[in-house]
């Protein structure tokens, strides 16, 4: 990236520690004051029970800094945040592709109201989530624990073992989703008797 105007000064705000201290300082500080906010954990003053925000900042400026102080912490945050807005990206861009698909009007009627679409597109997040969370906590021998959890199932397992625990798990997919529809459709014709 160096050798460029832009790419020096980035270069230098790095140097100063831009990235390692003051951008995580920042991030941590704001969540923290708009989680004592929200919550007014730290009390509140006044007739409209406003939060303390002197205490609040005090906290949060606490907290900020302690996390700051730990590299270790710092290298997670960075490593976490990054890897969750490039998640939320593919996230956008998967919204993009299902408003390419849907007529203007659809996607509310009946697109992704859809409980089961909701759902599945939130657990398909959780799960990217996850995925991007155990892919940077790293072992003592330095690798990830997903790298760790995969070399395991290679390892302990063969092509056999993997392919019941799939099929257990889609038993399992299927059984609630039959069982739920049923539920629903009873529930239905219970209230139209009443």
């Amino acid at each position: 990236m160096a050798g460029t105007v832009l790419g020096n000064s980035l270069v230098l705000l790095q140097q100063l520690g831009i990235y390692d201290v003051v951008l995580p300082f920042l991030l941590v500080f704001t969540i923290m004051f708009a989680i004592f906010e929200k919550t007014k954990i730290l009390g509140t003053e006044g007739e409209k029970k406003l939060p303390k925000k002197n205490l609040n900042a005090t906290a949060s400026f606490v907290i900020a800094m302690l996390v700051v102080a730990s590299s270790q912490l710092v290298e997670y945050i960075t490593a976490i945040s990054s890897q969750v807005v490039i998640l939320l990206l593919v996230g956008i861009l998967f919204l993009l592709l299902i408003g390419s698909v849907y007529k203007e009007g659809e996607i509310g009627a009946e697109g992704l109201k859809n409980d089961f679409a909701r759902n599945g597109f939130i657990g398909a997040m959780l799960l990217g989530i996850a995925i991007i969370f155990f892919n940077t906590l790293k072992t003592s021998d330095g690798k990830t624990w997903l790298q760790s959890f995969t070399g395991f199932i290679s390892r302990g397992w063969g092509d056999q073992g993997v392919a019941t625990i799939l099929l257990v798990i889609g038993v399992i997919v299927f059984i609630a989703v039959l069982t739920r529809s049923s539920g629903e459709e009873s529930s239905g014709k219970k209230e139209k008797k009443d």
